[in-house]
């Protein structure tokens, strides 16, 4: 069978032209050649081609032939002059209007998905740091003092960004999001009792939005047994949850619900939850019933009312084994025995008081 016979025959099977028995015959002959098969796909993806063009092209033409017959200005006159002939207006016009407004819908849809604006972009995703003020040069002075160890810094005054974070370890190991301390000159982290403390990034994992930070300041003390633990395991579905971190400079509590165990466009870093959450949140520990950290609050989507986002446990968990041995003074020792679990809901936030912090970023 030559070319040319051949393309006579495919189009007389996708047209439905065989005989029951010549189909047949076609179809064993499709199976049994892989050109063949190759060759039918093609054209059968040609003829759609064809078809949505030819559908495009009678489109056009329906619309302009609805322009030229709809006389637009004197139907806006007589709307305008003659409120009451609304009614008679649409009875005789509807199928034409509902035609154009129906393309016109469609038109501009098609503008904002192309343009992204009707898409789960990363531009519509807004990171939770707080924004609180820009350095000047007095407090850049003041700084550097305080690098000499001459005077302590103003941070109340002087902070670019703020965000929260707590403690993993006795010692002073802080957990938050990267994004907070992304380049920061200079990093403090204030206690729920207003003391500050000077701290350096110890760790970051950039890709998982994890930093772990390390308090430095000669005059900080232990801050006694951890009351909570880090969950490896993913939280359920449905599964309630809360946060307490610094939006503001007061502590602030909020709870919700675990809405999807997937982040923006499916990404599994993440949790959705339904916790309002503010700028300055980031970085703040995500609880479950029990008092165990089951995530660290990180962002939310501008487009959709409470759609907030929380990066998993796990991921932290993972992000402190990676920590090099060489930047440690020792070896990293993770609560392992929950004391908020069975405590109401007012005690555990209680106990949570002094291991969350507010962390101040200089820039």
């Amino acid at each position: 069978m030559n070319d040319s016979n051949l393309l006579e025959e495919i189009e007389r099977y996708l047209n439905g032209e065989m005989t029951p028995q010549e189909h047949k015959q076609f179809e064993l002959l499709r199976k049994g050649d892989t050109a063949i098969n190759n060759k039918i796909a093609e054209h059968e993806e040609f003829a759609k081609v064809l078809k949505q063009y030819g559908d495009r092209l009678a489109l056009e033409t329906r619309l302009n032939a609805i322009h030229d017959e709809i006389d637009v200005h004197t139907l806006a006159e007589e709307l305008i002059v003659h409120p009451s002939r609304i009614v008679s207006l649409w009875r005789n016009h509807h199928s034409k209007i509902s035609v154009a407004a129906s393309i016109a819908i469609f038109a501009i849809l098609s503008t904002l998905f192309i343009t992204g604006n009707l898409s789960n972009q990363e531009s519509k995703y807004i990171q939770l740091r707080r924004e609180v003020g820009i350095l000047k040069q007095k407090t850049e002075t003041l700084n550097k003092k305080a690098a000499q160890g001459t005077i302590r810094p103003v941070i109340s005054a002087t902070d670019r960004f703020r965000g929260t974070g707590f403690a993993i370890t006795t010692n002073g190991l802080i957990a938050t999001n990267y994004h907070v301390v992304n380049g920061a000159d200079s990093i403090y982290v204030q206690n729920a009792a207003g003391k500050s403390f000077k701290a350096k990034v110890l760790y970051t994992e950039p890709q998982n939005d994890i930093a772990i930070l390390k308090i430095v300041d000669t005059s900080f003390r232990s801050l006694g047994t951890i009351p909570y633990t880090i969950k490896k395991a993913e939280s359920d579905l449905a599964e309630s949850v809360y946060t307490y971190g610094y939006p503001q400079d007061a502590p602030h509590f909020d709870e919700g619900k675990v809405t999807s165990a997937v982040g923006l466009n499916g990404d599994s870093l993440d949790y959705q939850i339904s916790i309002a959450i503010n700028p300055g949140n980031s970085g703040s520990p995500l609880m479950d019933n029990r008092g165990n950290v089951v995530g660290i609050i990180q962002g939310k989507q501008t487009q959709l009312e409470g759609v907030h986002f929380a990066v998993k446990a796990s991921y932290l968990l993972s992000a402190i084994h990676n920590i090099p041995s060489d930047s440690l003074t020792g070896k990293i020792n993770l609560n392992t025995k929950n004391t908020l679990a069975g405590l109401t809901r007012v005690q555990q936030v209680k106990k949570l008081n002094n291991y969350v912090f507010i962390v101040k970023v200089y820039q």
